[in-house]
């Protein structure tokens, strides 16, 4: 990629960056802090014998719903506020073509969404340490790791729906996209077991179409200190990327048929 271009891109990203960061991101993290020390007095009342397992639980969730909310919510507007505050048609005339657009986008809250997974984690981990609850450290890390991954998917299928749609529907495809793929395995478990013919090609095809998400969800055995073989790991790994790659293609693809 050319020094121009590259640079062109990192300056989307950054103007990108800071407008979220603005956007009471900040706010997440407070609310956050505060949701887990009131679960950790709250969590003994219900389950005495294994409450510190349902806390491990617990954070590792609120911080994929919180990064989830971020993801799909700032994602889908990233195009379309550039649109309906006309500023797009400021930057596209200029020497920046549709795709360093995108791209810059994309960049811009991947890293927003990496500080927030980087303060969210440090808190878990701060109030697990100081309540003196075991846990393994190294599986979670790994765990927020591919939630990350999962998050930059998910951005970039919100960026797709976001340059052609308005902002709400956007919303609404892309959480619909999150909870498929979260199901995909399933889909085809479901034609199979409904033994009709139709039902089976449209299940397969969803599972083909839309990305497989459990792929990258580690919470459940992250707690256990449990993760698949690093083999599988790094072809999980892969795949999101290529995923994201392909999304961010299709996204440009479409943006650059747009009339403005």
């Amino acid at each position: 990629m050319p020094t121009a271009s590259f640079l062109r891109i990192w300056v989307i990203a950054s103007n990108s960056f800071r407008e979220v960061m603005r956007d009471r991101v900040f706010y997440i993290i407070g609310f956050f802090a505060l949701l887990l020390v009131i679960a950790l007095r709250l969590l003994p009342e219900v389950a005495a014998t294994t409450e510190n397992k349902i806390f491990l639980d617990f954070g590792l969730a609120a911080i994929s719903v919180l990064g989830v909310l971020v993801a799909v919510f700032v994602g889908t507007g990233l195009v379309n506020k550039e649109i309906e505050k006309r500023t797009v048609l400021v930057l596209i005339p200029k020497p920046l073509s549709r795709a360093e657009f995108i791209i810059g986008k994309h960049l811009g809250l991947s890293g927003v969404l990496a500080v927030l997974m980087v303060a969210l984690t440090g808190i878990y981990l701060g109030l697990l340490s100081f309540s003196k609850i075991d846990y393994p450290v190294g599986s979670i890390l790994i765990s927020v790791l591919y939630l990350f991954l999962e998050l930059g998917l998910l951005t970039a299928v919100a960026l797709v729906f976001g340059v052609f749609t308005s902002s709400l529907l956007a919303t609404l495809l892309t959480f619909g996209v999150y909870l498929m793929g979260h199901l995909s395995p399933d889909l085809v478990k479901l034609g199979q077991l409904s033994q009709n013919p139709n039902i089976q090609r449209i299940t397969e095809s969803l599972y083909l179409v839309l990305p497989d998400l459990s792929r990258l969800n580690l919470k459940n055995e992250a707690v256990y200190g449990l993760l698949p073989p690093s083999l599988t790991l790094l072809g999980h790994a892969v795949y999101a990327v290529v995923y994201t790659i392909l999304l961010l293609a299709i996204a440009i693809l479409i943006f650059s048929r747009r009339e403005f």
